[in-house]
């Protein structure tokens, strides 16, 4: 899963490495939570475009959200196949903007559990190009909001030792052919969201003040000094986070 995530580095960064003409001055987030606006980028007419939408999926044809549950992952297992993501992912896929995320390693069961906080970012200080979905909810009184979810995927072996599952993390050159949804087909894309390479991350103890998302400065993603979590062993299963992992079972 991923329900937090930060972006830290400075707005023109993410426009130079992304190759949108907007010019957006956002702040730095350090604690981004599900139904808060996020941006993302798409394609459109052959070219990259920079959007604010809402972080948690509506599909174009709800009628009415109410009720509806928060859809802030896509699981890439079953995008294909899943009428609520289908016309996204044939149409409207996109690129959330993130320096990282966080993810809670979970040890013991009931009461007695554990959450301990870990931030999870680019071992090489880049931007993070977490493959997302999005859409335009229209309302029977002619509102339009933009939403999206985080494409998720099994975790690689430097997760594993957190979480059993991850955020799919392109490499700079699938980004392209993601966000092409005139060139590259739904079956395709989705292939391009697999596990990353276990180099390509950092992981980091952090305060535990990231749970409370009213919490938003940059002494969430400064380590804690613990040492980073053991991968499982081959007869253990991976360690789950929190009860958001339900989710799956629905989309």
């Amino acid at each position: 899963m991923c329900g937090r995530f930060f972006i830290s580095q400075a707005p023109e960064i993410f426009r130079e490495f992304y190759g949108y003409p907007e010019r957006p001055n956002f702040p730095a987030r350090y604690n981004v939570a599900p139904t808060q606006p996020v941006a993302i980028v798409h394609a459109e007419g052959g070219e990259r475009h920079f959007r604010l939408v809402r972080w948690g999926f509506w599909p174009g044809w709800l009628k009415d959200p109410k009720g509806f549950p928060l859809v802030i992952n896509a699981r890439v297992e079953t995008i294909t196949e899943k009428p609520i993501f289908r016309g996204a992912l044939r149409h409207r896929r996109c690129v959330f903007l993130a320096d990282g995320f966080y993810e809670w390693r979970r040890e013991g069961s009931g009461r007695a559990a554990v959450k301990t906080p870990y931030m999870i970012r680019r071992a090489d200080g880049a931007p993070m190009a977490l493959a997302g979905l999005w859409e335009t909810w229209a309302g029977a009184d002619g509102s339009e909001i933009d939403t999206a979810a985080i494409v998720t995927t099994g975790a690689n072996g430097t997760m594993a030792a957190v979480h059993d599952r991850m955020p799919a993390i392109l490499a700079p050159e699938t980004i392209e052919p993601w966000l092409d949804t005139r060139g590259v087909d739904p079956g395709p894309a989705a292939a391009l969201c697999r596990p990353c390479p276990d180099a390509w991350l950092r992981l980091d103890p952090v305060s535990a003040r990231v749970n409370d998302a009213r919490h938003d400065d940059p002494s969430l993603i400064e380590p804690v000094g613990r040492p980073q979590p053991a991968a499982p062993k081959p007869d253990q299963p991976p360690p789950r986070s929190s009860d958001e992992d339900a989710q799956g079972a629905l989309f």
